[in-house]
């Protein structure tokens, strides 16, 4: 099964004590955070970075969603594909690419991307708690991935104009600075190209 949606979200890192005042703001407790994982994929020379595009599968719960992210006019175009917990192994392992289907037919047709050539980078945890906000969805995350951990605030939203209004509202509201903030994927990446570079000057 495969579906398209356009996300329009804005995003901005967080303290320590800024998320857990937002915690405690919005009456979110330990109770209401659920925990998903995010499974990297890009072939060995960053063809999907390279694009602009990244490609993940999330776990949440029972349930394993492969996820295809393109730049779009306003947001990014996701393409969302459920599959099974043996396809998600069998992508895990070093020569079997990405399986077939409507994203792997994408990555041919309009990125010139051999799907072949898709390995595993790694995952990233994140206990995450949502709440409806002024016609959003407003998202308290906290991320870890290769010995880091980060926490963020995202605000999911159908209106690009709308959205960016009321989200630097909210962050002025609680005297949070706007800070540039990159996807996770981009913050797992960098973190790990650190890590290598660590484990190479340690040789």
């Amino acid at each position: 099964m495969t579906n398209q949606e356009i996300e329009i979200e804005f995003k901005n890192l967080l303290t320590f004590d800024e998320f857990t005042s937002l915690c405690s703001a919005f009456k979110v407790n330990s109770d209401d955070f659920f925990t998903q994982e995010n499974h990297y994929f890009d072939t060995p020379g960053f063809a999907l970075k390279e694009k602009g595009c990244a490609l993940r599968v999330r776990k949440k719960g029972d349930t394993f969603t492969l996820t295809l992210k393109q730049p779009a006019a306003e947001g990014l175009l996701e393409t969302h594909q459920i599959v099974s917990e043996d396809e998600f192994v069998a992508m895990k392992s070093e020569k079997n690419g990405l399986i077939s289907g409507n994203i792997s037919s994408i990555l041919m047709d309009e990125l010139s991307i051999s799907p072949s050539e898709v390995i595993y980078f790694g995952s990233l945890k994140t206990n995450r708690a949502e709440l409806s906000y002024k016609n959003g969805l407003l998202v308290l995350d906290e991320s870890n991935y290769i010995d880091t951990s980060d926490f963020e605030l995202e605000y999911e939203v159908n209106n690009y104009a709308e959205g960016e209004k009321l989200f630097h509202e909210l962050l002025e509201a609680y005297g949070i600075p706007l800070r540039e903030t990159k996807n996770k994927i981009v913050r797992f990446y960098e973190a790990k190209a650190c890590s290598l570079t660590g484990e190479e000057g340690q040789k």
